[in-house]
């Protein structure tokens, strides 16, 4: 049975997550929580940032309260304050097998759920489209990240989705 391009794309988000951690592991552990001119104050705050939005989406996935996204979210930040490099690299980690453990096991990515945002409203979308939007926003965020490595004088490691494509049609 052939793989549901939604789970493609959740693989694809986890190897450039680890991609990037990769790079900053190789870069002066200086730079990690050094403030500087861009979308996020530093790399630490960008990681932080996408690894709550990824902890809201997982429970908008699931079907979770609004209650219990707003919970969610306050355990993010908290699991979240003051963690080095290595301990972030470990809750996206986490996070990731979280999503796969879910992903794996529901029957019907592409079902209907209509998601209520207090601000927003309803939303009638498909499982696979927040997939989707998981994966863009890592990605968008991800160049942040590239723009501010290179910033602080280094460079970045390339992640585009053919990039991960090719490395995994070479391990075939």
């Amino acid at each position: 049975m052939k793989k549901h391009h939604a789970l493609h794309l959740y693989d694809y988000h986890v190897w450039a997550n680890n991609k990037f951690f990769e790079r900053l592991k190789e870069l002066p552990k200086d730079i990690y929580d050094q403030e500087i001119q861009s979308v996020f104050l530093s790399i630490v705050e960008t990681l932080v940032h996408t690894y709550t939005a990824d902890t809201i989406w997982l429970g908008v996935m699931r079907e979770n309260s609004m209650d219990e996204i707003q919970t969610s979210i306050a355990q993010a930040q908290e699991k979240t304050k003051g963690k080095d490099l290595e301990e972030m690299e470990k809750l996206f980690h986490e996070l990731s097998e979280e999503y796969q453990k879910f992903l794996n096991h529901e029957s019907d990515l592409d079902k209907e759920i209509s998601p209520e945002h207090p601000q927003f409203g309803r939303l009638d979308t498909y499982l696979s489209e927040l997939v989707q939007h998981v994966v863009n926003h890592g990605t968008y965020h991800r160049g942040n990240l590239t723009s501010m490595i290179r910033q602080h004088g280094y460079s970045s490691v390339p992640t585009d989705y053919v990039f991960y494509l090719y490395e995994i049609s070479s391990t075939k």
